[in-house]
């Protein structure tokens, strides 16, 4: 049932058409099919190219996931890029998102295995078949099984094997390879804990004292990062520390969340803004530490800050590149608060929940958008392109526009079953603070003002709320937060009118739900 989802991180840049040159019926081609396949590829050199290399794409690129909510918008720079989904946010008024019917199944445990059932769906296949050519796919998340089926589909995944995304994305590999680029994380060790004498030794050997945070080697917004200062708190999470192999122990911080962006190609890694993150708010989301929503704003950190995190996010991105890694990644950085430091959170490395800011800002319409270099990277089509003056222009203030998305969750502590859900499309906030839908759209910048804003529905009728559940995403310009991190009065006033279009009946008494323990943002 799409209901028993949650939901993983929204714009359109322009829309491109293309119009093939005219060409007189009794012209005939200069050189031969042969002559053509042998002749040298041409380089790419600048931004017009590439720009133009895809608008003229002949071969079909599919983004295979839950939603599109992650690429959305990418299908406007790139000629025959489709979005083959689980669920259908837009009512089947998006020209590009292909939803096939649901058939039975086993219970999905992962974004992994909602891919895998797409491209086991006979109508999927069926498209991928009829609209003919040598199909790239690439993906939020795919494991090995995925890999198998594509290649089955006879195409190719446009992404670094499941098996070293899997050890990259590992919390503790992570640590390691950011040694190895000199990109620091925060004090920790890395070690198996039995018990929590176990751990108080382990702290006092490294020197972390015991207000700690743990992080196991994989999960997503907060679900595995503990916050563990006595002996009641470790018991909450034993079972979910002791007997998983190394864990991360850190020193707590007093710390601001960020994220930035980076594309590892052949001609060096290109580097996205540094981003806000809106993390655990309670109106928001029910996880302590929880990710829900990013800004992007020129100003949000002090300029030597932003530039450190683009320093250390190209060094950490030609470290990649060493491990045998290209194409798009995320890096989560904290920011001391008392002074400034910079320390590495973690790595993840595919496209996430920000991209749909990263690949939606101002730089990005003046030049491409950082996904198309991912996919360039992949496309085996030479190109030269001055990195370090691209990276300098992107770190411009004035290329930055201010955006903000939040990823708004049902955070009380129950189970209905959702009778009425708002469309999406564009919404207006009305003088007196009321939230009322004004027009459907599936493009990011047809929001005008800073009293509109483009709503993405995640969770729709028929569909189980719960706690931790997706209801939907929220982008607006301007910011969400204020200077000192809380949430604006606007926001709030956002969120409160988006829940309120919601309706829901009680569960059946009989009826019980296992609420999904995987997000597919």
């Amino acid at each position: 049932m799409r209901a028993r989802l949650i939901v993983e991180k929204i714009e359109v840049s322009r829309r491109w058409r293309h119009f093939p040159p005219r060409r007189d019926a009794t012209e005939k081609p200069t050189v031969s099919v042969r002559e053509r396949t042998e002749m040298p590829k041409k380089t790419l050199r600048n931004i017009s190219e590439i720009r133009r290399y895809f608008h003229t794409n002949e071969d079909p690129i599919y983004f295979v996931s839950a939603t599109n909510f992650n690429l959305l918008g990418i299908d406007e720079w790139v000629k025959n890029f489709k979005y083959i989904c689980y669920m259908d946010c837009f009512d089947g008024r998006h020209p590009n998102v292909f939803v096939p019917s649901e058939i039975p199944h086993e219970e999905f445990q992962s974004i992994e295995d909602i891919n895998n059932y797409l491209l086991q769906h006979k109508e999927v296949i069926d498209f991928v078949k009829r609209r003919g050519g040598k199909p790239k796919f690439v993906f939020l998340m795919f494991d090995e099984k995925t890999e198998m089926l594509v290649k089955e589909l006879g195409g190719e995944v446009w992404f670094p094997k499941a098996k070293l995304r899997e050890r990259c994305d590992n919390k503790i590999e992570t640590v390691r390879i950011g040694n190895k680029a000199g990109v620091p994380s925060v004090p920790n060790t890395l070690s198996e804990v039995r018990d929590y004498d176990h751990l108080r030794q382990i702290c006092e050997k490294a020197g972390l004292g015991h207000d700690l945070v743990l992080q196991s080697a994989f999960g997503d917004s907060g679900h595995t990062t503990f916050f563990i200062k006595s002996e009641a708190d470790f018991r909450k999470h034993e079972h979910e520390i002791v007997g998983q192999g190394e864990i991360k122990i850190m020193k707590r911080i007093d710390c601001r969340g960020s994220a930035i962006e980076g594309c590892v190609t052949q001609q060096g890694t290109i580097v996205g803004p540094l981003m806000t993150e809106l993390v655990g708010f309670k109106e928001l989301t029910p996880y302590r530490g929880g990710w829900c929503g990013n800004e992007i704003f020129a100003t949000s950190f002090p300029a030597r800050t932003r530039q450190k995190a683009r320093d250390l996010t190209f060094k950490f991105g030609e470290q990649l590149r060493k491990e045998g890694y290209r194409g798009y990644f995320e890096l989560d950085f904290l920011i001391e608060k008392k002074n400034g430091e910079l320390w590495l959170g973690e790595l993840n490395p595919r496209i996430t929940g920000a991209s749909s800011m990263t690949n939606h800002a101002a730089f990005a319409h003046a030049d491409a958008p950082l996904f198309l270099f991912h996919l360039l990277a992949f496309s085996k089509k030479p190109f030269e392109l001055d990195v370090e003056e691209l990276n300098a222009r992107w770190a411009d203030p004035e290329m930055i526009d201010s955006w903000s998305q939040m990823v708004i969750k049902h955070t009380d502590d129950d189970v209905d079953i959702i009778t009425e859900a708002p469309q999406s499309g564009i919404y207006k906030m009305l003088e007196d603070g009321r939230v009322v839908f004004d027009r459907f759209d599936y493009h990011r910048r047809a929001v005008e003002t800073e009293n509109e804003a483009f709503f993405l529905r995640i969770s729709g009728v028929g569909d189980y709320r719960y706690e931790g559940a997706d209801l939907g995403i929220l982008v607006m310009r301007g910011r969400s937060m204020t200077s000192g991190f809380k949430l604006t009065e606007r926001a709030g006033k956002w969120i409160h009118g988006i829940k309120n279009a919601y309706a829901a009946r009680p569960l059946p008494a009989a009826q019980a739900l296992d609420a999904p323990a995987f997000k597919i943002m």
